[in-house]
């Protein structure tokens, strides 16, 4: 199996969770990481590729085919996007944030779909994001490229059955070793875990939890679906702006 981006923060969750399940992983990007994924005496294998780039994207599936002859499971985790205003970014910025979000993903699909329809079947699955189904200040591109991947998920499901499940796994907020770019300090992610109702970010390993649940024969009939990996959700700000029942 593969996952994109899967040598840290989200992705190596991903990654750890599968080892610890039995598989083969194999794990990308543009540069080979200190350490890589690994469980016990199971570790990743990582192999260098930039997803945007079509041409390596068709290479590394060569590759794959080549050596392994089969992929059995797919995840397209790789992503992600600096904060930047809408009315401030520049049309060439969003164009990177779909590329990276949106159009790479679903050229690695389409490769993993043609290998997979070829041998036995598999599963996609596409790390999504909250930000599909809510307002996304600062990540604008974002959020639209990743409301796009559940429309695309739902298509691909349909197009692509019954020999490959096409999924998506939407995490809210999630603490990884850069979780304080996004929240700032310590002070600043226990502020935003109080306003999730199980009181924390998810963990990597919660994502991963859920991906190799999905890819497994437990989720057989599971195909264009979201899974929404959130901890209940956000409190509706109305909620604390009401005067009603405030005493």
């Amino acid at each position: 199996m593969l996952v994109t981006g899967g040598a840290k923060g989200v992705g190596r969750g991903i990654s750890e969770s599968f080892l610890a399940n039995g598989d083969q992983v194999l794990v990308c990007g543009r540069e080979a990481p200190e350490t890589l994924p690994a469980v016990g005496d199971r570790k990743a294998e990582f192999l260098a590729v930039d997803i945007r780039d079509t041409a390596a994207v068709d290479a590394l599936f060569t590759q794959i085919t080549e050596r392994y002859g089969r992929l059995d499971v797919l995840v397209n985790n790789a992503g992600g996007a600096p904060f930047a205003m809408a009315d401030k970014a520049s049309p060439r910025f969003h164009e990177k944030i779909f590329a990276l979000n949106l159009l790479a993903p679903f050229h690695l699909a389409q490769k993993a779909n043609a290998l997979m329809q070829a041998r036995d079947g598999g599963t996609i699955v596409f790390i999504g994001s909250v930000s599909a189904l809510r307002p996304s200040p600062g990540t604008a591109a974002y959020g639209a490229a990743k409301a796009a991947t559940l429309s695309l998920v739902q298509s691909l499901a349909v197009e692509w059955a019954p020999k490959v499940r096409v999924v998506a796994v939407s995490p809210g907020p999630v603490l990884t070793e850069q979780a304080e770019l996004h929240y700032g300090d310590a002070a600043g992610i226990a502020a935003v875990e109080r306003t999730i109702p199980m009181r924390r970010m998810a963990m990597p390993a919660d994502v991963g939890a859920a991906c190799v649940w999905v890819s497994s024969a437990a989720a057989a009939y599971l195909s264009g679906s979201n899974l929404l990996l959130h901890g209940g959700g956000e409190r509706p700000a109305f909620l604390d702006a009401a005067t009603v029942n405030k005493g």
